[in-house]
């Protein structure tokens, strides 16, 4: 590619690799996305020997959880757009290597500062690597069926991760330290890196100017959104700053449309939102995380405060729901193949509503077997099935050009949505275990009266998602062609 050609504007050729390897190209992709994941549970497991081993305080100690998700969630349209510009595989690398330099220095702090700032890195690192790989998967699988293969493994991987968080973080903690939830990213993102710079293709590169207006106002509008919803679930919807940052979110974001609709190089390209289906399925990226991080969360404190159960078998009893998810997922193609995504999509939703019902039956007598095992095992086939051709219908048909910018929108929509959401739910939370709370009443009482309470809250997030899947136009099944 000659200098004077790259002056032009005109594409860039892709570079490819020395050897092409489409199923470990997969592996290093889907490697990547789980060390993203697993943040957001293994971390969670963690706090309690982190707080003691650093002297957080209470307040404080929230921000190692926090931190992350800011940096994360605010950055992800602008990484989803320079990895569009400079080359996907390339700030994938990039993003594998500020994540896991970030961990090193994390598992190594000797402050609560330190590790703060080692989290904010992580955050960046994540939101660098993140969109690129779903726009990876794109380019790395031309042929139909196996992207749409590919494409369900990523949204299996991504649902069951968090509750493989919840055994790892418990192994890692007990047998060894905190220190090492951070440092089992080191090995894994060292290897993910160099094998994506030899088995990973390259995308096309299409050099224009970045639109720094766009990825001003687009970064502090999502920022600000999702450090409203961080603020709402610890202080509730009447702290003051919560409501500055989400009106000041909203207006900024509202700018920012108003920079894209002008933009020759817009960093979110409106017309990604022209087609209805991909539209709907960005909607239900939004409305899914809502409903099922509050059933994580819940549970997670259900297991242990009521069952009375440590951090490791607390994870362990998750785990029927990744079990079935990974199970439907490794069908999915077939799945595609016969009935189309709109079915799929609209089955999933109905399981996860009636996954939710179920819970809302909780009380501190119930049984793990009778109570919670069956709604789990609901959730790994609904997850399964209503999140993984959302991806298909989405990274189906957008222009490679786009694939990026994508991802970026997927992402920030399922970040928005689960911070959202799970806001939301603690809210409901508080008024209903405080309306639970009176003398005599057991703690386990007031626990799960919030909890049924919340769960009402995510089922009705749940049958919004399914309306939307509902909406879904029949044209869609025609991916089962591929």
């Amino acid at each position: 590619m000659t200098e004077r050609t790259v002056a032009t504007g005109r594409v860039q050729a892709p570079s490819p690799p020395r050897r092409h390897r489409p199923q470990l190209a997969l592996a290093i992709i889907l490697t990547c996305q789980l060390m993203l994941i697993l943040d957001a549970t293994v971390m969670n497991v963690a706090l309690p020997r982190i707080q003691a081993g650093l002297h957080f305080s209470t307040a404080g100690l929230s921000w190692v959880i926090d931190a992350y998700t800011l940096a994360f969630g605010g950055l992800l349209l602008l990484g989803g757009r320079v990895g569009d510009l400079v080359g996907r595989r390339r700030l994938f690398v990039v993003g594998i290597a500020v994540f896991t330099l970030a961990s090193l220095v994390g598992g190594l702090s000797t402050s609560a500062t330190m590790l703060l700032a080692a989290r904010v890195l992580q955050g960046v690192g994540g939101a660098m690597a993140g969109p690129s790989t779903i726009a990876l998967i794109v380019t790395s699988f031309p042929e139909p069926r196996e992207r749409i293969r590919a494409l369900a493994l990523f949204s299996g991987m991504s649902s069951a991760g968090l509750a493989i968080g919840l055994v790892l973080g418990g192994v890692l903690t007990d047998a060894l330290s905190w220190r090492w939830v951070l440092f089992i990213n080191v090995p894994f993102g060292v290897a993910a890196a160099l094998l994506a710079l030899r088995y990973v293709r390259e995308s096309e590169r299409h050099p224009a100017a970045l639109d720094l207006p766009g990825a001003f106002t687009g970064t502090v509008g999502v920022a600000g959104l999702v450090y409203a919803f961080i603020r709402a679930a610890g202080s509730g919807w009447g702290d003051p700053a919560a409501l500055v940052s989400l009106v000041g979110g909203v207006l900024v974001l509202g700018v920012f449309v108003l920079v894209e609709l002008r933009a020759e190089q817009p960093l979110l390209p409106l017309r990604l939102l022209a087609d209805r289906n991909r539209a709907a399925a960005y909607l239900n990226f939004f409305l899914g995380p809502m409903a099922m991080l509050g059933m994580f969360f819940f549970l997670t404190q259900f297991m242990q405060e009521v069952y009375g159960l440590d951090p490791l078998v607390t994870g362990l009893a998750f785990m029927p729901m990744p079990v079935l998810l990974f199970t439907v997922t490794r069908l999915m193609s077939r799945l595609l193949a016969r009935f189309g995504p709109r079915s799929i999509a609209v089955t999933g939703s109905a399981l996860m509503i009636a996954g939710l019902v179920w819970l809302t039956q909780l009380t501190e007598t119930t049984s793990y077997a009778a109570g919670v095992l069956g709604p789990l095992m609901l959730f790994g086939l609904g997850a399964g099935l209503g999140f993984a051709p959302l991806n298909v219908i989405i990274m189906s048909s957008v222009p490679p050009r786009d694939a990026g910018a994508a991802g970026g929108v997927l992402q920030t929509a399922q970040q928005i949505g689960g911070a959202l959401g799970l806001a939301v739910l603690v809210t409901v939370f508080g008024v209903a275990a405080r309306h639970a709370t009176h003398p005599g009443v057991s703690a386990g009482h007031v626990l799960t009266s919030g909890m049924t309470a919340a769960f009402v809250a995510s089922t009705v997030f749940a049958c919004c998602s399914l309306l939307v899947a509902l909406t879904f136009r029949r044209q869609s099944d025609d991916l089962r062609r591929g």
